[in-house]
């Protein structure tokens, strides 16, 4: 493990991009972003830009209570640990997500447990979570993966029916909407992301949502003031074991100002991800991205199609590193997404029955192992090939796309 290269993140993973499309670095910048950090600056840190920025993104997301994190991973962090679960309770999670999305439970003693997706799709519904409900299962957390909302109906009515409290990751999905109604509005909590290769890119950031007043108040309580309440005649007193995970001042003037301008680029986003996979239907060998016809506002922070196997004459991984070569720069695979196989530690934890997988009746290391729980994720992500979108992309942009990836695989059919 030593002589492995540690994992990049934002502009640095993207430096080897030799893309001839527009890269998704430099980012677009709202323009009063500078603005607005010089604002914090010029008050000498007394203006209060986290309030404007939490005010405006609650406002725009259509809830009570945005609370400001210093990243997604963190945004995630607080909300499972505002939640008051025993330790070993098991939480569902969508096996396609990133380590950020179970950080948090699993620092909390919380135990996740993945369901598979649907197949030949990167999200999870309400089909796929019910096997996996039992009397320790507390709550579900979905994914809205590459940034198409999960079919949340069916997911809401199941939630319900189970008294299970219902949790969106957001992070890809900013300004999606299912049926008209924006993803993060329909759980009790939802967790954003706005480091800066996401769509809604600044410096890093992120923040949880809430319409509940309760956790709201609860949010904050745990996740900014580490469980303190403030005792006349004495102080601080810690109630309860709390995080200090607050967004800075310049952040949230970054996050502000770019706010400003994301629903346009939003807009452009769904259209030429519309654009391509429509395109991509008359390609033979491969599967265009499913956009189901209750994804009304597509915000595509990934885009990618389907390999079919049987149809080529080399492996899904070369044919990427082919198309890589003809110009589309940031392609490539995404294994390490599932879940189930990426967290070893969490296997091992299982297995040995380090807490809280020592509690009885917890479950056993066979729970993280994707070709037995989750064979569909582990058979989309076998096959996926994907690239980071951006609102940069233009028609022009999409055929060219469109011709590389034609005639790639048109060259590669058995």
């Amino acid at each position: 493990m030593n002589n492995l290269e540690n994992a990049k993140y934002g502009a640095a993973n993207f430096e080897a991009d030799t893309t001839r499309l527009p890269a998704i670095f430099p980012r677009t910048m709202g323009p009063n972003c500078g603005k607005y950090v010089q604002e914090v600056i010029d008050s000498g840190l007394t203006v209060d830009m986290v309030g404007r920025f939490e005010k405006a993104f609650a406002d725009a997301m259509g809830v009570k209570h945005c609370i400001g994190t210093p990243g997604c991973t963190n945004a995630l962090h607080i909300l499972a640990a505002s939640l008051e679960f025993e330790a070993g309770s098991e939480i569902i999670v969508s096996p396609i997500a990133d380590y950020g999305t179970v950080m948090g439970l699993i620092r909390e003693n919380f135990i996740p447990v993945f369901c598979d997706t649907e197949p030949g799709s990167p999200n999870i519904s309400a089909n796929t979570i019910k096997p996996c409900i039992n009397k320790k299962t507390k709550a579900v957390l979905i994914v809205h993966k590459l940034g198409l909302p999960c079919e949340m109906d069916p997911i809401v009515e199941l939630a319900q029916k189970n008294d299970l409290l219902l949790l969106e990751d957001t992070c890809q999905s900013l300004f999606s909407e299912y049926n008209g109604r924006l993803t993060g509005t329909f759980g009790e909590m939802a967790a954003y992301s706005f480091d800066s290769e996401k769509s809604m890119g600044a410096d890093i950031g992120g923040c949880v949502t809430t319409n509940n007043d309760e956790w709201g108040n609860r949010l904050r309580y745990i996740g900014q003031s580490r469980g303190a309440k403030s005792v006349p005649g004495f102080g601080r007193i810690h109630f309860d074991k709390g995080l200090a995970l607050r967004i800075p001042q310049c952040t949230a003037a970054t996050c502000l100002g770019q706010l400003e301008i994301i629903e346009e680029q939003v807009r452009n986003r769904d259209k030429t991800a519309r654009l391509l996979t429509e395109k991509l239907k008359d390609v033979d060998g491969i599967i265009p991205l499913h956009i189901p016809d209750y994804c009304t506002i597509f915000s595509c922070w990934m885009y990618g199609f389907t390999a079919v196997p049987e149809k080529l004459k080399c492996s899904p991984s070369e044919l990427a590193e082919k198309i890589k070569a003809k110009g589309l720069g940031n392609i490539g695979m995404g294994k390490y997404y599932l879940m189930p196989d990426a967290l070893v530690f969490l296997r091992k934890q299982a297995m040995n029955k380090i807490y809280p997988f020592s509690i009885p009746g917890a479950p056993g290391q066979e729970i993280y192992d994707g070709s037995r729980q989750t064979p569909n994720a582990k058979t989309f992500l076998d096959n996926f090939i994907r690239w980071a979108w951006t609102e940069k992309y233009t028609e022009k942009h999409v055929d060219i796309m469109y011709n590389i990836i034609k005639k790639v695989v048109t060259e590669s059919l058995k």
